[in-house]
C-alpha cells in the first residue's frame, strides 16, 4: 500500500489517500480528522504509526506503507 498527502488551497483542507499495490485508491480521508474505517483497509493496529507518519509527511510524495 502507498501514501500520499496532498495540500489543501483556501477553505478546501489537506487529504491523505491511501493506495493498494496497483495504485488503486482505496482511502480518501481529511488530514487533520481521525483515520476512518481503518479496519476496512486491514490497518487498525497500526493507528497510532499511521498518525504520526501523516504528520511528518511532505506533500504530494508518494510512499510505501511499511507495514
Amino acid at each position: 500500500m502507498y501514501i500520499i498527502k496532498i495540500k489543501g488551497k483556501a477553505k478546501i483542507p489537506d487529504y491523505i489517500q491511501i493506495r493498494d499495490d496497483a495504485f488503486i485508491l482505496v482511502g480518501y480521508f481529511r488530514a487533520d480528522r481521525p483515520l476512518p474505517d481503518l479496519e476496512k483497509f486491514g490497518l487498525k493496529e497500526q493507528e497510532n504509526y499511521l498518525q504520526t507518519l501523516i504528520k511528518e509527511l511532505p506533500f504530494g510524495k508518494l510512499t510505501k506503507l511499511e507495514i
